[in-house]
Protein backbone atom coordinates (compact mmCIF):
# COMPACT_ATOMS: atom_id res chain seq x y z
CA UNK A 1 0.00 0.00 0.00
CA UNK A 2 3.38 2.31 0.02
CA UNK A 3 2.41 2.98 -3.69
CA UNK A 4 -0.20 5.59 -5.15
CA UNK A 5 -3.93 4.24 -4.85
CA UNK A 6 -7.04 5.60 -7.14
CA UNK A 7 -9.03 8.30 -5.40
CA UNK A 8 -12.03 6.73 -3.81
CA UNK A 9 -10.54 3.27 -3.92
CA UNK A 10 -12.52 0.45 -2.54
CA UNK A 11 -10.68 0.44 0.98
CA UNK A 12 -11.69 3.82 1.15
CA UNK A 13 -15.29 3.67 1.37
CA UNK A 14 -14.78 0.31 3.30
CA UNK A 15 -13.36 2.28 5.70
CA UNK A 16 -15.60 5.18 5.83
CA UNK A 17 -18.56 3.48 6.05
CA UNK A 18 -17.33 1.11 9.04
CA UNK A 19 -16.61 4.50 10.73
CA UNK A 20 -20.30 5.66 9.94
CA UNK A 21 -21.87 2.43 11.34
CA UNK A 22 -19.53 2.44 14.30
CA UNK A 23 -21.46 2.95 17.90
CA UNK A 24 -20.08 5.95 20.39
CA UNK A 25 -18.74 2.71 22.52
CA UNK A 26 -16.24 1.45 19.51
CA UNK A 27 -15.34 5.63 18.95
CA UNK A 28 -17.84 5.94 16.70
CA UNK A 29 -20.51 9.21 16.39
CA UNK A 30 -23.72 7.19 15.00
CA UNK A 31 -25.88 9.41 16.98
CA UNK A 32 -24.45 12.61 16.08
CA UNK A 33 -24.47 11.04 12.29
CA UNK A 34 -28.49 10.67 12.72
CA UNK A 35 -28.80 14.39 13.86
CA UNK A 36 -26.71 15.70 10.72
CA UNK A 37 -28.83 13.28 8.56
CA UNK A 38 -32.17 13.89 10.19
CA UNK A 39 -31.11 17.62 10.43
CA UNK A 40 -30.12 17.94 5.80
CA UNK A 41 -33.22 16.11 5.49
CA UNK A 42 -35.67 18.28 7.34
CA UNK A 43 -34.05 21.36 5.96
CA UNK A 44 -33.96 20.23 2.17
CA UNK A 45 -37.41 19.28 2.95
CA UNK A 46 -38.37 22.40 4.26
CA UNK A 47 -37.03 24.59 1.13
CA UNK A 48 -38.51 22.43 -1.81
CA UNK A 49 -41.92 22.61 0.10
CA UNK A 50 -41.62 26.02 0.70
CA UNK A 51 -40.40 26.91 -2.95
CA UNK A 52 -42.95 25.04 -4.52
CA UNK A 53 -46.02 26.86 -2.48
CA UNK A 54 -44.38 29.80 -3.48
CA UNK A 55 -44.32 29.09 -7.24
CA UNK A 56 -47.60 27.56 -7.13
CA UNK A 57 -49.29 30.43 -5.74
CA UNK A 58 -47.44 32.98 -7.94
CA UNK A 59 -48.85 30.33 -10.88
CA UNK A 60 -52.14 30.37 -9.91
CA UNK A 61 -52.16 33.84 -9.17
CA UNK A 62 -51.09 35.08 -12.69
CA UNK A 63 -53.18 32.30 -14.42
CA UNK A 64 -56.48 33.40 -12.32
CA UNK A 65 -55.43 36.93 -13.53
CA UNK A 66 -54.87 36.32 -17.25
CA UNK A 67 -57.77 33.85 -17.73
CA UNK A 68 -60.55 35.65 -16.33
CA UNK A 69 -59.22 39.16 -17.30
CA UNK A 70 -58.33 41.41 -20.50
CA UNK A 71 -54.30 41.07 -20.98
CA UNK A 72 -54.52 44.49 -21.85
CA UNK A 73 -57.14 47.65 -22.07
CA UNK A 74 -57.76 50.26 -24.34
CA UNK A 75 -59.65 53.29 -23.11
CA UNK A 76 -60.53 56.49 -24.41
CA UNK A 77 -59.35 60.21 -23.13
CA UNK A 78 -61.72 62.80 -21.99
CA UNK A 79 -63.42 64.21 -24.55
CA UNK A 80 -66.82 66.04 -25.12
CA UNK A 81 -70.07 64.55 -24.85
CA UNK A 82 -72.11 67.34 -26.44
CA UNK A 83 -74.14 68.21 -23.81
CA UNK A 84 -71.61 70.02 -22.35
CA UNK A 85 -69.81 67.23 -20.00
CA UNK A 86 -66.85 65.18 -20.58
CA UNK A 87 -67.22 61.75 -21.53
CA UNK A 88 -64.61 58.82 -21.86
CA UNK A 89 -66.36 55.93 -23.98
CA UNK A 90 -65.40 54.94 -27.30
CA UNK A 91 -68.32 56.26 -29.87
CA UNK A 92 -66.48 54.01 -32.63
CA UNK A 93 -65.56 50.80 -30.84
CA UNK A 94 -66.35 48.68 -33.87
CA UNK A 95 -64.13 50.01 -36.28
CA UNK A 96 -60.85 50.57 -33.01
CA UNK A 97 -61.73 46.83 -32.22
CA UNK A 98 -61.33 45.18 -36.14
CA UNK A 99 -58.44 47.83 -36.24
CA UNK A 100 -56.85 46.50 -32.95
CA UNK A 101 -57.58 42.63 -33.63
CA UNK A 102 -54.99 42.87 -36.71
CA UNK A 103 -52.36 43.78 -34.73
CA UNK A 104 -49.51 40.75 -34.59
CA UNK A 105 -49.83 38.96 -31.33
CA UNK A 106 -53.34 40.06 -30.65
CA UNK A 107 -55.46 37.13 -30.20
CA UNK A 108 -59.03 38.44 -29.83
CA UNK A 109 -60.46 42.23 -29.32
CA UNK A 110 -64.01 42.64 -27.38
CA UNK A 111 -65.62 46.00 -26.85
CA UNK A 112 -67.14 45.92 -23.14
CA UNK A 113 -69.77 47.99 -21.49
CA UNK A 114 -69.02 48.39 -17.63
CA UNK A 115 -70.80 49.79 -14.38
CA UNK A 116 -71.38 48.66 -10.47
CA UNK A 117 -74.82 48.37 -9.29
CA UNK A 118 -76.68 46.57 -6.75
CA UNK A 119 -77.66 43.34 -7.11
CA UNK A 120 -81.09 42.08 -5.21
CA UNK A 121 -82.85 38.62 -4.59
CA UNK A 122 -84.72 36.72 -1.90
CA UNK A 123 -84.32 39.98 0.14
CA UNK A 124 -80.52 40.11 0.12
CA UNK A 125 -78.64 42.42 -1.47
CA UNK A 126 -74.88 42.35 -2.90
CA UNK A 127 -73.10 45.56 -4.80
CA UNK A 128 -71.62 43.92 -8.28
CA UNK A 129 -69.55 45.13 -11.06
CA UNK A 130 -71.68 44.15 -14.75
CA UNK A 131 -69.41 43.38 -17.66
CA UNK A 132 -71.17 44.20 -21.03
CA UNK A 133 -70.20 41.93 -23.38
CA UNK A 134 -70.79 39.87 -26.54
CA UNK A 135 -71.06 36.14 -26.51
CA UNK A 136 -68.48 35.55 -28.70
CA UNK A 137 -66.40 37.03 -26.73
CA UNK A 138 -67.07 35.82 -23.16
CA UNK A 139 -66.69 32.14 -25.10
CA UNK A 140 -62.96 33.85 -25.34
CA UNK A 141 -62.49 33.94 -21.16
CA UNK A 142 -60.89 30.54 -20.20
CA UNK A 143 -61.98 30.94 -16.31
CA UNK A 144 -65.96 32.13 -17.19
CA UNK A 145 -66.39 30.16 -20.40
CA UNK A 146 -64.66 26.65 -19.36
CA UNK A 147 -65.19 26.83 -15.19
CA UNK A 148 -65.09 23.37 -13.96
CA UNK A 149 -67.67 24.31 -11.37
CA UNK A 150 -70.04 26.26 -14.07
CA UNK A 151 -74.10 25.51 -14.13
CA UNK A 152 -76.15 26.72 -16.78
CA UNK A 153 -75.04 27.06 -20.54
CA UNK A 154 -73.57 29.93 -22.18
CA UNK A 155 -76.03 29.25 -25.07
CA UNK A 156 -78.81 31.25 -23.34
CA UNK A 157 -76.27 34.06 -22.31
CA UNK A 158 -78.58 36.34 -24.88
CA UNK A 159 -81.90 35.34 -22.49
CA UNK A 160 -80.37 36.34 -19.19
CA UNK A 161 -77.23 36.91 -16.94
CA UNK A 162 -73.93 34.97 -16.01
CA UNK A 163 -72.90 35.67 -12.28
CA UNK A 164 -70.10 34.39 -10.04
CA UNK A 165 -70.27 31.35 -7.57
CA UNK A 166 -69.68 33.93 -4.75
CA UNK A 167 -72.50 36.09 -5.95
CA UNK A 168 -75.21 33.54 -6.66
CA UNK A 169 -74.46 32.09 -3.02
CA UNK A 170 -74.73 35.52 -1.49
CA UNK A 171 -78.19 36.26 -3.40
CA UNK A 172 -79.32 32.64 -2.40
CA UNK A 173 -79.80 32.18 -5.97
CA UNK A 174 -79.32 29.10 -9.08
CA UNK A 175 -79.84 29.11 -12.28
CA UNK A 176 -83.33 29.66 -13.50
CA UNK A 177 -83.66 32.42 -10.57
CA UNK A 178 -84.13 35.73 -11.46
CA UNK A 179 -82.05 39.15 -9.72
CA UNK A 180 -82.98 42.56 -9.64
CA UNK A 181 -80.27 44.68 -10.95
CA UNK A 182 -80.53 48.60 -9.76
CA UNK A 183 -78.75 51.12 -11.18
CA UNK A 184 -78.44 55.03 -9.97
CA UNK A 185 -77.90 56.34 -13.49
CA UNK A 186 -81.20 55.76 -15.01
CA UNK A 187 -83.62 57.40 -16.49
CA UNK A 188 -83.25 60.65 -17.39
CA UNK A 189 -86.99 62.35 -16.69
CA UNK A 190 -87.82 66.39 -16.03
CA UNK A 191 -87.26 65.72 -12.05
CA UNK A 192 -83.98 64.40 -12.69
CA UNK A 193 -82.65 61.19 -13.24
CA UNK A 194 -84.19 58.37 -11.68
CA UNK A 195 -82.60 54.49 -10.57
CA UNK A 196 -82.88 51.84 -13.14
CA UNK A 197 -84.37 48.83 -11.41
CA UNK A 198 -84.29 45.62 -14.15
CA UNK A 199 -84.66 41.94 -13.79
CA UNK A 200 -82.87 39.29 -15.59
CA UNK A 201 -82.70 35.88 -15.37
CA UNK A 202 -79.73 33.72 -14.22
CA UNK A 203 -78.89 31.20 -16.96
CA UNK A 204 -74.95 30.44 -16.17
CA UNK A 205 -73.02 30.28 -12.60
CA UNK A 206 -69.32 30.04 -13.11
CA UNK A 207 -66.24 29.88 -10.62
CA UNK A 208 -63.16 31.72 -11.89
CA UNK A 209 -61.11 30.42 -9.24
CA UNK A 210 -60.57 33.55 -7.19
CA UNK A 211 -62.87 34.86 -4.72
CA UNK A 212 -62.50 38.64 -5.43
CA UNK A 213 -64.09 37.95 -9.49
CA UNK A 214 -66.60 35.14 -8.06
CA UNK A 215 -68.02 37.29 -5.54
CA UNK A 216 -68.68 40.92 -7.90
CA UNK A 217 -68.59 39.93 -11.05
CA UNK A 218 -72.21 39.86 -13.02
CA UNK A 219 -71.83 39.49 -16.80
CA UNK A 220 -74.65 40.83 -18.99
CA UNK A 221 -74.91 40.60 -22.48
CA UNK A 222 -73.42 43.77 -24.92
CA UNK A 223 -76.42 45.50 -26.29
CA UNK A 224 -78.57 44.62 -23.02
CA UNK A 225 -75.68 46.74 -20.97
CA UNK A 226 -75.82 49.29 -23.76
CA UNK A 227 -79.23 50.24 -23.20
CA UNK A 228 -79.04 49.41 -19.43
CA UNK A 229 -75.95 51.80 -18.77
CA UNK A 230 -77.23 54.36 -21.63
CA UNK A 231 -74.53 53.82 -23.55
CA UNK A 232 -76.54 53.36 -26.53
CA UNK A 233 -73.76 53.07 -29.95
CA UNK A 234 -70.77 53.39 -27.60
CA UNK A 235 -68.30 51.30 -25.54
CA UNK A 236 -66.80 52.04 -22.46
CA UNK A 237 -62.98 50.33 -23.23
CA UNK A 238 -62.15 47.40 -25.52
CA UNK A 239 -60.66 44.67 -23.79
CA UNK A 240 -57.50 42.57 -25.64
CA UNK A 241 -56.14 38.57 -25.25
CA UNK A 242 -52.53 38.58 -26.53
CA UNK A 243 -50.60 35.24 -27.56
CA UNK A 244 -48.06 36.20 -24.97
CA UNK A 245 -49.25 38.14 -21.60
CA UNK A 246 -45.69 38.29 -20.27
CA UNK A 247 -44.57 40.38 -23.17
CA UNK A 248 -47.50 42.70 -23.28
CA UNK A 249 -46.09 45.75 -22.52
CA UNK A 250 -44.08 45.61 -26.13
CA UNK A 251 -47.43 45.50 -28.00
CA UNK A 252 -49.16 48.53 -26.45
CA UNK A 253 -47.34 51.38 -28.96
CA UNK A 254 -48.68 48.93 -31.56
CA UNK A 255 -52.04 48.70 -29.35
CA UNK A 256 -52.25 52.77 -29.09
CA UNK A 257 -51.57 53.33 -33.24
CA UNK A 258 -54.34 51.08 -33.74
CA UNK A 259 -56.58 52.20 -31.78
CA UNK A 260 -55.85 56.20 -32.82
CA UNK A 261 -55.31 59.26 -31.22
CA UNK A 262 -56.94 59.68 -27.75
CA UNK A 263 -56.57 56.31 -26.62
CA UNK A 264 -55.20 55.29 -24.02
CA UNK A 265 -53.64 51.87 -22.57
CA UNK A 266 -53.46 49.45 -19.29
CA UNK A 267 -51.85 45.92 -18.89
CA UNK A 268 -52.65 43.44 -16.35
CA UNK A 269 -49.05 44.08 -14.87
CA UNK A 270 -49.69 47.54 -14.45
CA UNK A 271 -52.82 46.55 -12.58
CA UNK A 272 -51.26 43.88 -10.48
CA UNK A 273 -47.36 44.91 -10.89
CA UNK A 274 -46.75 46.24 -7.62
CA UNK A 275 -48.11 43.00 -5.96
CA UNK A 276 -46.15 40.65 -8.28
CA UNK A 277 -42.91 42.42 -7.24
CA UNK A 278 -43.71 42.22 -3.93
CA UNK A 279 -44.11 38.76 -4.37
CA UNK A 280 -40.47 38.58 -5.71
CA UNK A 281 -39.04 40.36 -3.02
CA UNK A 282 -40.73 37.61 -0.56
CA UNK A 283 -39.30 34.80 -2.91
CA UNK A 284 -35.49 36.57 -2.39
CA UNK A 285 -35.95 36.38 1.07
CA UNK A 286 -37.45 33.55 1.81
CA UNK A 287 -34.95 31.51 -0.27
CA UNK A 288 -32.08 33.20 1.90
CA UNK A 289 -34.19 32.51 4.95
CA UNK A 290 -34.12 28.67 4.01
CA UNK A 291 -30.45 28.96 2.85
CA UNK A 292 -29.47 29.57 6.19
CA UNK A 293 -31.66 26.79 7.80
CA UNK A 294 -29.81 24.66 5.23
CA UNK A 295 -26.17 26.35 6.24
CA UNK A 296 -27.17 25.80 10.13
CA UNK A 297 -28.07 22.28 9.72
CA UNK A 298 -24.89 21.08 7.26
CA UNK A 299 -22.70 22.19 10.67
CA UNK A 300 -23.80 19.27 12.01
CA UNK A 301 -21.44 17.71 9.97
CA UNK A 302 -18.58 19.33 11.10
CA UNK A 303 -19.28 18.61 14.52
CA UNK A 304 -19.85 14.71 13.65
CA UNK A 305 -16.63 14.89 11.70
CA UNK A 306 -14.55 16.48 14.41
CA UNK A 307 -16.01 14.32 16.88
CA UNK A 308 -15.27 11.31 14.90
CA UNK A 309 -11.46 12.48 14.03
CA UNK A 310 -10.84 12.79 17.47
CA UNK A 311 -12.25 9.23 18.57
CA UNK A 312 -10.45 8.24 15.88
CA UNK A 313 -6.86 9.35 16.71
CA UNK A 314 -5.44 6.26 16.71
CA UNK A 315 -6.99 4.71 13.80
CA UNK A 316 -5.43 7.06 11.74
CA UNK A 317 -2.30 6.92 13.00
CA UNK A 318 -2.34 3.31 12.71
CA UNK A 319 -3.68 3.65 8.85
CA UNK A 320 -0.63 6.38 8.29
CA UNK A 321 1.97 3.98 9.53
CA UNK A 322 0.61 1.03 7.21
CA UNK A 323 0.94 3.15 4.17
CA UNK A 324 -1.86 5.43 3.96
CA UNK A 325 -1.78 8.51 2.50
CA UNK A 326 -3.17 12.24 3.43
CA UNK A 327 -4.89 12.19 -0.02
CA UNK A 328 -6.42 8.54 1.10
CA UNK A 329 -6.82 9.67 4.74
CA UNK A 330 -8.52 12.98 3.48
CA UNK A 331 -11.10 11.34 1.00
CA UNK A 332 -12.00 8.67 3.91
CA UNK A 333 -13.56 11.47 6.16
CA UNK A 334 -14.45 13.35 3.40
CA UNK A 335 -16.77 10.25 2.37
CA UNK A 336 -18.06 9.83 5.80
CA UNK A 337 -19.32 13.56 5.81
CA UNK A 338 -20.44 13.63 2.28
CA UNK A 339 -22.18 10.21 2.45
CA UNK A 340 -24.18 11.82 5.18
CA UNK A 341 -24.91 15.02 3.00
CA UNK A 342 -26.17 13.05 0.10
CA UNK A 343 -28.77 10.95 1.92
CA UNK A 344 -30.02 13.73 4.05
CA UNK A 345 -30.22 15.64 0.90
CA UNK A 346 -32.06 12.67 -1.07
CA UNK A 347 -34.59 12.41 1.58
CA UNK A 348 -35.33 15.81 2.13
CA UNK A 349 -36.07 16.01 -1.55
CA UNK A 350 -38.42 12.91 -1.67
CA UNK A 351 -40.32 14.60 1.27
CA UNK A 352 -40.49 17.19 -0.74
CA UNK A 353 -41.70 16.65 -4.06
CA UNK A 354 -44.56 14.41 -2.02
CA UNK A 355 -45.52 17.45 -0.07
CA UNK A 356 -46.07 19.44 -3.33
CA UNK A 357 -47.71 16.17 -5.08
CA UNK A 358 -49.92 15.44 -2.59
CA UNK A 359 -50.53 19.19 -0.86
CA UNK A 360 -54.51 18.61 -0.98
CA UNK A 361 -54.86 15.69 1.24
CA UNK A 362 -52.43 17.13 3.15
CA UNK A 363 -53.76 20.59 3.52
CA UNK A 364 -57.12 18.69 3.93
CA UNK A 365 -56.17 17.03 7.06
CA UNK A 366 -54.64 19.60 8.72
CA UNK A 367 -57.63 22.17 8.15
CA UNK A 368 -60.09 19.10 9.89
CA UNK A 369 -57.62 18.42 12.47
CA UNK A 370 -57.73 22.46 13.28
CA UNK A 371 -61.43 22.52 12.57
CA UNK A 372 -61.41 24.78 9.92
CA UNK A 373 -60.79 27.78 8.44
CA UNK A 374 -57.38 27.78 8.58
CA UNK A 375 -57.14 29.47 4.45
CA UNK A 376 -59.70 32.18 4.37
CA UNK A 377 -59.97 32.97 0.37
CA UNK A 378 -60.97 36.69 1.26
CA UNK A 379 -57.75 37.49 2.67
CA UNK A 380 -55.21 35.76 -0.23
CA UNK A 381 -57.54 35.69 -2.98
CA UNK A 382 -57.92 31.86 -4.34
CA UNK A 383 -59.42 28.79 -2.59
CA UNK A 384 -56.72 26.71 -1.64
CA UNK A 385 -53.23 26.31 -0.90
CA UNK A 386 -51.26 25.40 -4.37
CA UNK A 387 -48.06 23.84 -5.09
CA UNK A 388 -46.02 23.72 -8.18
CA UNK A 389 -42.94 21.38 -8.71
CA UNK A 390 -40.38 23.70 -11.01
CA UNK A 391 -36.99 21.79 -11.78
CA UNK A 392 -34.74 24.83 -10.70
CA UNK A 393 -36.60 25.32 -7.34
CA UNK A 394 -35.96 21.47 -6.70
CA UNK A 395 -32.14 22.16 -8.22
CA UNK A 396 -31.61 24.91 -6.11
CA UNK A 397 -32.08 23.26 -3.09
CA UNK A 398 -29.85 20.24 -4.46
CA UNK A 399 -27.48 22.51 -5.26
CA UNK A 400 -27.53 24.38 -2.13
CA UNK A 401 -27.21 21.38 0.03
CA UNK A 402 -24.62 19.14 -1.58
CA UNK A 403 -22.62 22.23 -2.10
CA UNK A 404 -22.32 22.91 1.33
CA UNK A 405 -22.16 19.51 2.54
CA UNK A 406 -19.10 18.64 0.31
CA UNK A 407 -17.35 22.66 1.17
CA UNK A 408 -17.59 22.54 4.79
CA UNK A 409 -16.60 18.16 4.95
CA UNK A 410 -12.91 19.38 3.47
CA UNK A 411 -11.97 21.25 6.64
CA UNK A 412 -12.22 18.70 9.36
CA UNK A 413 -10.90 16.21 6.44
CA UNK A 414 -8.15 18.11 6.32
CA UNK A 415 -7.62 17.97 9.95
CA UNK A 416 -7.50 14.21 10.10
CA UNK A 417 -5.43 14.11 7.25
CA UNK A 418 -2.54 16.21 8.20
CA UNK A 419 -2.55 14.41 11.60
CA UNK A 420 1.06 13.32 12.74
CA UNK A 421 0.78 9.21 13.22
CA UNK A 422 3.51 9.64 15.61
CA UNK A 423 1.60 12.25 17.76
CA UNK A 424 -1.29 10.03 17.77
CA UNK A 425 0.44 6.93 19.23
CA UNK A 426 2.34 8.62 21.78
CA UNK A 427 -0.29 7.60 24.22
CA UNK A 428 -1.38 4.13 22.80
Amino acid sequence: MTGRTRPFAAFEWMIAWRYLRAKRAEGGVSVMTWISLIGIALAVFAMVATLAVRSGFRAQFVDTILGANAHATIYAAAHPDGQGGLSRTIPNYAAMTARVEKVPGVTTAAPLIKGEVMATANGRNAGVQVYGIRLKDLENIPLVAHSDKATGSLKNFDQGIALGTGVAANLGVTVGDHVRLISPEGVKTAFGVSPRVKAYKVVYIFSAGRWDIDQTRVYMPFAEAQSYFNREGVADQIEVMTADPDHVTQLVPKLLAAAGQGAMAWTWKDASGSFLEALTVEDNVMFVILALVVTIATMNIVSGLIMLVKNKGRDIGILRTMGLTEGSILRVFFICGASTGLVGTVIGVVLGCLFAIYINPIFSFVNYWAGGGVWDPSIRGIYSLPAKLEFWDVGKAVILSLGLSFVITIFPARRAARMNPVEALRYE
